[in-house]
């Protein structure tokens, strides 16, 4: 199982650094408006990207996750990733 590490950079950047087979790096930007959709009252920014992170780990090896982006776009790639993370 992969170790997941988030650093908060500010408010809307984080650094995110998967251990696994393969170490990777990633910079990730959460803007006010989408962090707002998808927090509930009891989680953080930084467990929110963490979480995110546990979600595409689920679905790809860290290897293929960008290693610069922002938050929105995962559900480009995965359209049930909003309803997942707010089941959270």
């Amino acid at each position: 199982m992969a170790t997941i590490e988030v650093s908060l950079i500010d408010n809307n950047h984080f650094q995110v650094t998967v251990i696994d087979q393969s170490t990777t790096s990633h910079h990730v930007t959460l803007q006010d408006q989408y962090a707002n959709k998808l927090l509930k009252d009891n989680l953080s920014r930084t467990t929110l990207v963490k979480k995110s992170f546990e979600f595409l780990l689920q679905r790809e090896p860290n290897t293929s996750i960008l290693r610069n982006f922002d938050l929105s776009v995962i559900a480009n790639y995965f359209p049930e990733y909003e309803a997942t993370i707010n089941n959270c």
